[in-house]
C-alpha cells in the first residue's frame, strides 16, 4: 500500500518511540520523551514530528525544525529515519521532501541531516543534493562485563563530587556549565546558549535525564566538570555531555565525572551504556576508549541549501 506522511498524534507516541529505537538502538526514546519532544518545542522552532504510516503502521519518523537558537539565521534540521523491516518503500524520501517544504517555507535556508555511515544512506543523501560535512561516533560499553575504574581514595584539595539532582532547587550553575561547555563542542550549527528558561524546559526538565546518575565535580564549591546521563529507566544509559570548565581542564575531572556516573549507573541496573562523539573531539573520543568505549556506527552529517 501507499505510504503516506502526517503529523504526530499523541496516540503514537509508544509506535514512534520503538520506531526510532529500532533506527538508532544507540540512542533512547521512550513514549513519555516523544511526547515532551512535541509539547515543548519553542514555537520559534517551527517543529513538526512527522510520521510515516503504512498499512496503518508508523514505518518511519523525522524530526524538523529551525535552529532557533543559532546566531546565524535560516538554519535548519531533518533527518528521516525508517524501521529497518520497513525499508525500500519510499518512506524516506517522502519524509524528507515534506521536512524540506516545511522548512523551507518557514524561511530555512540551509538544512542539515544525519545519516548513517554506508553505502545505501550516504547514497541516498548525494541523490538529493546534500554534501558531506562532518562525522560522529557513536560508542557502546558493556557495563555488566568491563571492569571499571575505581574512584580515588582521595580527591584533591577543594575537589568534590556531587549530582544533578544537588542543584534542583537552583539549576542555575549547571545551565552556565553547560553553556560554556556546549560553546567549545565541535559543530555545523552554531549557538547562542543565553536563554535559561529556555534550557530548563528542554534539557533540565528532560524526562530522560537521569538526575541522580548525572555527576558534578565542584572545586571550591563551583562547577568545574560534569557528565549528564540519560536512561530509559531500565538498563540503557546514555552520556548526552561532558564537559569541563575552560579554568579546569587538564586536570582529569572529565574522567573523574564519567567514573562517578558509570559507577552510580551499573549499581542500579544499567548494563549498556552509549555516548557518541563528533570525529573532530579528539579529547572525549581518547577518554572513552580509555574506559573501554568501543566504536559501533558512525554517522555523516550533510548539509543542502533549501529555499
Amino acid at each position: 500500500m501507499t505510504v503516506i506522511v502526517r503529523d504526530f498524534r499523541p496516540e503514537d507516541a509508544e509506535a514512534v518511540s520503538r520506531s526510532r529505537q529500532a533506527c538508532i538502538p544507540f540512542q533512547v526514546a521512550t513514549p513519555r520523551s516523544v511526547l515532551f519532544d512535541v509539547e515543548t518545542a519553542n514555537p520559534a522552532a517551527k517543529f513538526r514530528l512527522l510520521v510515516a504510516e503504512r498499512n496503518g503502521e508508523i514505518i518511519g519518523t523525522a524530526y524538523a525544525g529551525i535552529a532557533y537558537d543559532s546566531s546565524e539565521p535560516g538554519q535548519a534540521y531533518a533527518t528521516p529515519q525508517v524501521h529497518p523491516d520497513h525499508r525500500g518503500h519510499g518512506a524516506g524520501g517522502l519524509l524528507l521532501r515534506t521536512a524540506e517544504e516545511h522548512l523551507a517555507a518557514e524561511g530555512a535556508t540551509s538544512l542539515y541531516a544525519w545519516a548513517m555511515d554506508d553505502p545505501t544512506n550516504l547514497a541516498f543523501a548525494a541523490e538529493r543534493g546534500y554534501r558531506p560535512t562532518r562525522s560522529s561516533h557513536f560508542q557502546r560499553l558493556d557495563l555488566a562485563r568491563t571492569d571499571l575504574p575505581e574512584l580515588p581514595g582521595t580527591l584533591p584539595p577543594g575537589v568534590e563530587l556531587r549530582t544533578a539532582a544537588d542543584y534542583e532547587a537552583d539549576p542555575r550553575p549547571m545551565f552556565v556549565a553547560d553553556a560554556e561547555a556546549t560553546a567549545d563542542e565541535p559543530s555545523d550549527i552554531a549557538t547562542d546558549f543565553d536563554d535559561y528558561e529556555d534550557w530548563v524546559r528542554h534539557t533540565w526538565d528532560n524526562p530522560l535525564l537521569d538526575r541522580g546518575f548525572s555527576t558534578v565535580v565542584t572545586v571550591g564549591g563551583e562547577v568545574a566538570a560534569f557528565t549528564a546521563a540519560f536512561t530509559d529507566g531500565a538498563t540503557r544509559y546514555v552520556s548526552g555531555m561532558t564537559g569541563t570548565l575552560r579554568a579546569h581542564r587538564g586536570r582529569g575531572l572529565a574522567k573523574l565525572a564519567k567514573t562517578d556516573s558509570l559507577l552510580r549507573a551499573r549499581a542500579a541496573g544499567c548494563t549498556d551504556a552509549y555516548t557518541s562523539n563528533d570525529g573532530a573531539n579528539g579529547p572525549m573520543l581518547t577518554i572513552n576508549k580509555w574506559f573501554g568505549y568501543e566504536i559501533c556506527a558512525t554517522e555523516v552529517r550533510h548539509v543542502r541549501t533549501v529555499g
